[in-house]
């Protein structure tokens, strides 16, 4: 199983619930508050709601690829590496309701990519790594090179 993420960040959480299962047909598999997400099997894609400030125009928030295993993860991280790519890796990142292992690149207009895997439920929001909230959950921009801290989250479970 793989599948393209695109999150967006969302004035009105529950016009855009509505609008999104009408067009995809499905309603969201997973609503906690100020987050939304929908599997949506055709065509095959992630699509995370999560909310932004009141009034203001729908945004791209990162883009990913959702994959089955921290293997994966990892296949795609070493490829990443050896295409010249510089990379963040986060493992057992607790992040917008999901743990997950993941690794973050960003592309050339600035915009935050993730390979991830979704490995179980969490109860909150959560940030990366025992940080304080990440970027894609706060509206921050992911860092453009690799560093020490947390990148980011996938909110993407």
């Amino acid at each position: 199983m793989s599948r393209v993420q695109l999150a967006l960040r969302v004035a009105d959480l529950e016009g855009s619930i509505a609008f999104y299962s009408r067009l995809f047909g499905v309603e969201p598999a997973k609503r906690r508050p100020g987050y939304a997400n929908f599997a949506v099997t055709e065509p095959p894609l992630k699509l995370v709601l999560i909310e932004g400030e009141s009034g203001a125009d729908t945004r791209l928030d990162h883009l990913g690829v959702e994959v089955a295993t921290t293997d994966d993860v990892t296949a795609a991280t070493d490829r990443l590496k050896d295409a010249g790519l510089a990379t963040f890796e986060e493992n057992d990142t607790s992040c917008c309701y999901a743990l997950q292992d993941k690794v973050w690149v960003t592309g050339p207009g600035k915009e935050p990519w993730e390979v991830y895997v979704v490995k179980a439920d969490a109860d909150t929001l959560g940030s990366s790594a025992g940080s304080t909230p990440a970027p894609c959950c706060t509206g921050g921009e992911q860092p453009a090179e690799p560093t020490d801290a947390p990148a980011g989250c996938a909110c993407g479970s």
